[in-house]
């Protein structure tokens, strides 16, 4: 059986989709990006192992900061000793999403037969943050970079988790003359009331459940060969499978010329004159690779008020 919440509708473009499998509490969320993946990835100029890397990051942002409840900013990171030494994704409760990847060293070849995280991480650790603001304490989960992927990574921290058990699978597409595409699935078990829950049926449950996760075609994720409700229904079948109204995905970098000119403005003078190149100060956003300019009346301004 296949049940659509009231006034559901299947999501046309990026969309973030909630989902329950309805008789065991098991709760959902699927995460296609197409429009907004190439436009962050095109913001730099990434070889394509990175781009890749930074597609899976931007996914399982999407779908880790959907699964929580928050008013604030989802932060992904990861932070090693390889080429790319940070890589940063962040997600908000409306679904804006932006990443940057730091590269400072030689990039193998796409096409090496090593493991991607380590040839381009190294060792390290993932982090995510929730941060809520400067009056809600900051929650923080780290994990090592201990893996081939970022979503094996990911499962070895909600193995070490007492919070809720989850099984996620991402997938990233494209490159080279091709437009990116990325699709994830996550799937997590929350902690009940042990005396309401039939414990071995919901074990049975979980383990189908993951195994049609794990064997999940990956390009039916990321391309939509099918619609999202065909897919639930197709791997899922049974199970009763009620999904809810999408949330739309989108690029969008939260920098801004009034946020840059607090900074500025907090700075000694020493350190102002340390940056200024012409008589202007020119910074750059590493997530959107904008440029802002400050000239000196722009500076006194600031200084002034």
């Amino acid at each position: 059986m296949h049940v659509l919440a009231d006034g559901a509708v299947a999501p046309e473009e990026d969309f973030i989709l909630p989902f329950i499998l309805d008789e065991s509490d098991l709760h959902g969320r699927m995460v296609g990006l197409a429009n907004t993946i190439n436009q962050i990835l095109r913001q730099h100029d990434y070889p394509k192992p990175v781009a890749r890397l930074l597609g899976e990051a931007l996914t399982l942002t999407a779908l880790l900061s959907a699964a929580l409840k928050f008013e604030g900013v989802f932060t992904l990171q990861t932070k090693g000793d390889g080429p790319v030494g940070l890589l940063v994704c962040d997600a908000t409760k409306s679904g804006a999403l932006r990443g940057y990847a730091k590269v400072g060293g030689d990039i193998p070849d796409d096409g090496s037969s090593g493991s991607a995280l380590r040839d381009l991480l190294g060792k390290g650790y993932l982090a995510f943050t929730v941060d809520q603001g400067d009056d809600t304490d900051r929650y923080q989960g780290i994990v090592e970079l201990n893996g081939e992927t970022l979503e094996e990574c990911v499962h070895h921290y909600f193995r070490q988790s007492q919070q809720f058990q989850a099984a996620v699978k991402v997938t990233v597409a494209g490159g080279d003359d091709e437009p990116w595409c990325a699709g994830g699935l996550m799937l997590q078990r929350l902690p009940g009331d042990e005396n309401a829950i039939d414990t071995p049926r919901m074990d049975a449950v979980w383990q189908t459940a993951m195994e049609a996760i794990t064997n999940c075609d990956p390009s039916q994720l990321g391309e939509r060969k099918i619609s999202p409700y065909d897919l639930l229904f197709n791997l899922f079948n049974g199970y009763n499978v009620r999904v809810f109204d999408a949330k739309p995905a989108r690029a969008e970098c939260r920098c801004s010329r009034e946020r840059v000119g607090v900074v500025l403005a907090s700075l000694s003078d020493e350190e102002i004159d340390d940056m200024k190149e012409d008589g202007h100060i020119v910074v750059t956003c590493e997530f959107c690779n904008r440029s802002m300019s400050f000239d000196e009346t722009d500076l006194a301004v600031m200084r002034s008020t």
